[in-house]
């Protein structure tokens, strides 16, 4: 075999094992339907997890990323299904976002980008007490964050679950709960809780300065987490750090349902930051 030969099969292998390299790894796990789409259920870090295939993979394999309660409300996760992207929950319940879930969650993403080559930035959704958990993901890793959608979501855990029973808003709160929230930040009594800075109200400069855009559906009228101490302080905040945001406010509703009843707006906020961000997509 003469040097270009030689040199020719080099070339012919090494474009097979990167070829073999760029191929997904195939989701593992129980396999089911859900809503009509193939769904995955299987176990990263000791945690269950879901993983939902549209039926077209948008190119770039875009996806979006639930905190907490999988299936509540799903019209827009569906519809986002339909339109190529990917659905991946992982729960952690009673951990409202602390360090210990975003290590969770950090195990979880590597397999999703890694394993599976779904995108290095996924899109978050965080409905209700799931906001703490998407916003703390966001703070943490701005680069690796698309957009954030908050739905009624729990933007200071002061107003939820602290709110009356601890004096600390005009929600309902809840006295099992914020023992739980107390318990999972390792916070030593209240006061270290009260006086603590790691809310999503309170960390919004480094999504700002990634311009991390940010939606906001919520009620104005909801008893649980009420907006004037969570979405709307959320929503003023950001807009002053000079972040991308936008709300759309259901007057005369409370904390459920969650979402629209119709969510093309919230897909096309997806879509439209996903077409700014890959104006022009080759995976």
């Amino acid at each position: 075999m003469n040097i270009l030969s030689v040199i020719g099969l080099i070339v012919v292998m090494t474009t097979t094992i990167q070829g073999a390299e760029a191929e997904p790894k195939p989701f593992p796990g129980k396999v089911s339907r859900w809503e009509g789409f193939v769904r995955h259920d299987f176990e990263v870090d000791g945690v269950q997890v879901i993983v939902v295939e549209p039926k077209a993979p948008k190119p770039g394999r875009p996806w979006a990323w639930r905190g907490e309660f999988f299936g509540a409300f799903p019209n827009a996760d569906i519809a986002l299904l339909n339109q190529g992207w990917h659905l991946a929950s992982m729960s952690v319940p009673n951990l409202f976002g602390a360090p210990k879930a975003v290590a969770h969650w950090e195990k979880f993403y590597d397999v999703l980008v890694n394993d599976h080559q779904l995108h290095p930035k996924p899109a978050l959704i965080g409905l209700s007490r799931g906001a703490l958990y998407c916003m703390a993901w966001a703070v943490a890793h701005p680069e690796k964050t698309l957009l954030v959608y908050l739905d009624n979501g729990v933007c200071d855990f002061k107003s939820w679950p602290g709110g009356k029973p601890k004096g600390l808003g005009q929600g309902e709160g809840s006295a099992p709960e914020w023992a739980n929230l107390l318990k999972a930040y390792h916070f030593k009594d209240d006061r270290e809780a009260m006086a603590s800075t790691l809310n999503p109200v309170d960390r919004l400069v480094p999504l700002a300065k990634a311009r991390v855009p940010i939606l906001l559906v919520y009620a104005d009228s909801d008893p649980v987490v009420p907006h004037r101490e969570n979405g709307e302080v959320l929503y003023d905040r950001y807009k002053t750090l000079g972040g991308p945001v936008e709300r759309i406010i259901k007057p005369g509703l409370g904390h459920h349902p969650h979402g629209l009843t119709d969510p093309r707006p919230i897909v096309e906020f997806f879509d439209r930051t996903w077409l700014a961000a890959h104006p022009i997509t080759t995976r």
